[in-house]
């Protein structure tokens, strides 16, 4: 696939596991699963659920710009939390980045994340003209 464009966070997970933070192929920005990592490394806003799915968000911004798309062209986010009884706060969150885009959305319950700092992880596609 001559129009693959793969994106990098620079985490030095993605050589190991095999994978980017965000693909682009035509059209078509998938992002994978983005925790709240900070930029030196360590988790993001430790204990907040908000924070961190900021952080999450600003990630997927940078990952989406980067693959030649915006915010405006997401049209399905994923949002996993570890304890639903955050999803109101994560919801804040998302509201103030998709208000007014409005993407499909689903929030899901996960066992855990590999770091158990992490209360959050969200996915997100899009589709560039």
């Amino acid at each position: 696939m001559d129009d693959r464009k793969l994106v990098s966070s620079g985490s030095p997970l993605e050589p190991e596991i095999g994978f980017s933070r965000a693909v682009r192929v035509g059209p078509y920005i998938a992002v994978a699963g983005t925790a709240p990592i900070d930029g030196d490394g360590g988790t993001a806003h430790v204990g907040d659920v908000y924070g961190q799915t900021k952080q999450c968000l600003q990630i997927i911004e940078r990952s989406i710009k980067q693959a030649g798309g915006t915010l405006q062209q997401v049209v399905r986010t994923r949002v996993m939390l570890t304890d639903m009884k955050g999803w109101r706060d994560a919801a804040r969150a998302h509201g103030e980045y998709f208000g007014s885009i409005r993407p499909a959305c689903t929030f899901v319950q996960v066992a855990g994340f590999i770091d158990p700092d992490w209360l959050v992880e969200v996915e997100a596609d899009a589709i560039s003209s």
